[in-house]
This record gives C-alpha cells, structure tokens and sequence, in this order.
C-alpha cells in the first residue's frame, strides 16, 4: 500500500503523533527533552506552533508552515529523532525496526490534516486544548501545564475558565 501526504505549502497543519507504547508517560516524564527537541528543530527549520499539547502517550501540534515550504515529515522526524537520541534505550526494539536503526519509542507514522478554514482551525485548536480533560487527566484545561492554552490566556484570547462551564465540552471538543 502506497501512503499518501496531502503537501501543501505554506499551510496549516494538525498533527497526532503517537508513541508506540501508548500506556508510557515517557514525554511528561521527560518534557525537557522533548521542548528542547522543538526548539531546536524550530531553530533549524522554522514553523510556528499554533497550538499544541503533550499528553503522556502522544503530541497533538497545529504548525503553520513557511511559505512555499510543505516538508513537514522532515521537521517532525527530527524532532522525534532527536528527543529519542536524549533518551536512555530501555525499550525493546523489533528486528525491523533494528535493520532501519530505529529505536522502538514513536508509533512510525503520524496523522495529519490540512487545516481548511478558520472554522475548522478553531475545531482542532480546542480539541488540542480540550484533551487533557477528554482523557481524564483534568477537569479544567487550564490544570494541564503541557499546553498551549496557556499562552492563549496569557494573550487574552481565551478566559481561565475556558470549556469549564459547558456540559456538553465533551460534544464541543470531542472527536466529530
């Protein structure tokens, strides 16, 4: 089977990227190496971080490319890349995974989507924000300190108390 990227340049992006053991907390546990891996990854080959969250198991990152540029593979590669090259190899590694020099730390694929129109980049950026409350890590998603609503509150674009007084955020901020 033939994998297909939608590569458009220039755009908006959201991302799921998961680790392979999905019962791990290795990116909270390990949080300093991961943002150090963003950072330099972004240093090297720009794009700006929309909105993003890290939850124990997987990253869920909305990056808006450069204009004419549309690699976003490479850029997430290297982060992945260079956050497992911090970590101690503790994992078991598969044989096929061992012939291509791949550690056993990330899912090998990742899930993206083309952001389409302001209203779907409002979509994903709360499901970004929402999903620490969706997994039962919180109850408010200003409680989770691995997310971008922060700097979202900070700005003024969103109140504290964001998706706190609904009952249905679940139906608001859910997969649909």
């Amino acid at each position: 089977m033939i994998y297909r990227r939608v590569l458009v340049p220039g755009v908006t992006y959201f991302f799921t990227i998961n680790l392979l053991n999905r019962k791990s907390s290795l990116l909270i546990n390990h949080i300093e190496k991961l943002r150090y891996s963003f950072r330099h990854v972004i240093k090297k080959f720009p794009f700006e971080v929309d909105g993003l969250v890290i939850m124990p198991d997987h990253i869920h990152l909305m990056m808006t490319l450069p204009t004419g540029d549309c690699n976003y593979s490479q850029r997430l590669n290297f982060i992945k890349g260079l956050f497992s090259r911090q970590i101690t190899s503790v994992e078991c590694i598969s044989s096929s995974r061992r012939k291509k020099h791949e550690r056993g730390i990330w899912q090998r694929r990742f899930w993206e989507h083309v952001i389409r129109d302001e209203a779907d980049y409002e979509k994903h950026l709360n499901y970004i924000h929402y999903n620490p409350v969706k997994h039962g890590y919180v109850s408010n998603p200003i409680e989770w300190q691995y997310s971008s609503i922060h700097k979202y509150i900070r700005l003024g674009i969103l109140p504290e108390n964001w998706a706190c007084d609904s009952d249905n955020g679940s139906e608001l901020f859910g997969e649909s």
